[in-house]
Order: structure tokens, then C-alpha cells, then sequence
């Protein structure tokens, strides 16, 4: 009984001290970037020795993917929650890209994207990096069809899927370099109206003069 007593307490400590790290990293990939990122400077963060953030994650490149995941996990939760609350008909759709499109501007986004960027000249951090991105991919694209509640099976649905996923990413990294956002905004809500005729059965496409931004 001792032994099992305390050995719960131990799991819980452990799993505590991976979750600082964890956030910190991604604290540290938004605030210093991946050069910035040390094993040192993300224990310091974290409050957790090195020899305890060495036990967990022996290289920065374990560290980061681990962190990457674990939030990850953690956004999509936290964006089925949302879309809970989401009111049914046909304002969901427009209401939906908002919540991804939040996503695509969040700290997570930005500390993918540093580590994107690392991983073309980083062969370790791309060998961790690139079955990762697969699996995000997936199932981001799998949560988004989730929360638009389309039938994938249906022709073009899942290549309007990509393409609204492909589109707010590149809006997520170029509003990092400029805050643009009336055009944003217009870009938005002309891909609504794009997205809802081709995810309407047998809408067909647009007319041309039927779909214009703000």
C-alpha cells in the first residue's frame, strides 16, 4: 500500500513537470524562436531543473515536437468546446471559419512556424518534424469536416475543406508580417460565401456578382 500511494503522487508530479515544459517551450519559440529556444532557457522557464527536463526530453528537438503535440491536442479540444456553443443553420459555417481562422493567429501557429522554417536546414528537427505535421494535418482536416458536419464523401467536399484550411494558414503567416486586417476581413467573408455554395448539395458554384465583400 505505501509503494502505491505514493506511487500516484509521482505520476502526477511527473506529468505536471512535463506540461511546464511544454508550455514554456511554445512560450519561448513565440518570444525568442527556435534559435532562441534552449533546453536551459526553457527549463529556467519552466521552474524544473535540467536534469529533470533531460529525464523527460533528452534533445530540443524531442522537447519541441512534444510540445507542438501536446497543445495541439489541447487547441483542438478547446475548438470542438467552442463549436459546441455554435448555433445550428446557416450562420455555423461562418462562425466555424471564424474559430479556425483564430487558430491560424494563435501562439501555437506561431511557434509551428518557427519550427518550419528551423527544419529546413535542421535534419534532426525534420526528421521529427515532418510524420508530425502529417498527423496535425489530418487531423486538423478531419476536426474542421467534424465541425462543418459535410459529408467528405460528396464530390469536391474535401478539396473545399483543404482549401479553406491552405487559405487560413496563408492569411495566419502573412498577418505576421502586417496587420492588414480590413483586407483580411474581406478575403474572409468572400470565401464564406465561396465555401457555402460549394459545400450546399447541388448548389452548384457562385454566379459571378453574387458574392462580394464588405
Amino acid at each position: 500500500m505505501p509503494a502505491a500511494s505514493t506511487r500516484v503522487p509521482q505520476q502526477e508530479r511527473s506529468r505536471a513537470t512535463q506540461a511546464r515544459l511544454l508550455e514554456a517551450t511554445v512560450e519561448c519559440l513565440v518570444e525568442h524562436g527556435w534559435s532562441g529556444t534552449t533546453t536551459t532557457v526553457v527549463a529556467a522557464r519552466a521552474g524544473v531543473s535540467r536534469g529533470a527536463q533531460l529525464h523527460h526530453y533528452p534533445t530540443k528537438a524531442a522537447l519541441v515536437t512534444a510540445a507542438v503535440t501536446h497543445l495541439t491536442e489541447r487547441r483542438a479540444v478547446e475548438l470542438r468546446t467552442e463549436a459546441a456553443a455554435l448555433p445550428a443553420g446557416p450562420r455555423r459555417l461562418d462562425r466555424v471559419v471564424d474559430l479556425l481562422a483564430a487558430a491560424f493567429t494563435g501562439p501555437l501557429f506561431v511557434a509551428a512556424l518557427e519550427l518550419w522554417v528551423a527544419a529546413r536546414t535542421d535534419a534532426e528537427l525534420r526528421g521529427a518534424l515532418v510524420p508530425l505535421e502529417a498527423r496535425v494535418g489530418r487531423e486538423m482536416h478531419r476536426l474542421t469536416v467534424e465541425l462543418l458536419g459535410v459529408d467528405e464523401r460528396r464530390p469536391g467536399v474535401r478539396e473545399a475543406v483543404q482549401a479553406t484550411l491552405d487559405l487560413l494558414r496563408g492569411l495566419g503567416v502573412a498577418n505576421l508580417l502586417s496587420d492588414d486586417s480590413a483586407r483580411r476581413a474581406a478575403l474572409l467573408h468572400t470565401w464564406k460565401r465561396q465555401l457555402a455554395a460549394l459545400l450546399t448539395p447541388d448548389a452548384g458554384p457562385p454566379t459571378p456578382g453574387s458574392v462580394r465583400p464588405h
